[in-house]
């Protein structure tokens, strides 16, 4: 923590310190004579899209039109009301927890 306060220190007084050199138009001369930047033509993007498309289909396809989630639904429309408001419970404390626990780590590295 330190370490970081004493970065931050530093990196102000460079700020603070730096005398702006007149250099006459030169840099803004040179910006100018500079080729605009290319757009790059990606097609990432849309490969992705279309591999998750082409995913998704297959997996609904492979798993029986979904019958998975069906099958889950009944299960859980079957089961006791009291246990899962247990179970949903037990699962909120878990990510508190886990949650409490990452912002705790989070405060002890700054």
């Amino acid at each position: 923590m330190d370490e970081q306060l004493q970065e931050d220190w530093l990196e102000a007084r460079l700020r603070e310190e730096a005398p702006y050199i007149d250099d006459a138009g030169f840099t803004a001369q040179v910006m100018q004579k500079l080729p605009a930047p290319q757009a790059k033509r990606s097609f990432r993007g849309v490969i992705l899209i279309v591999l998750t498309l082409i995913a998704s289909g297959l997996t609904y396809y492979l798993s029986d039109g979904g019958q998975f989630v069906l099958q889950a639904a009944r299960q859980i429309a079957g089961t006791n009301f009291l246990l899962l408001c247990e179970i949903a419970f037990v699962c909120g404390l878990l990510v508190t927890g886990f949650a409490t626990s990452a912002a705790i780590q989070a405060a002890r590295h700054r």
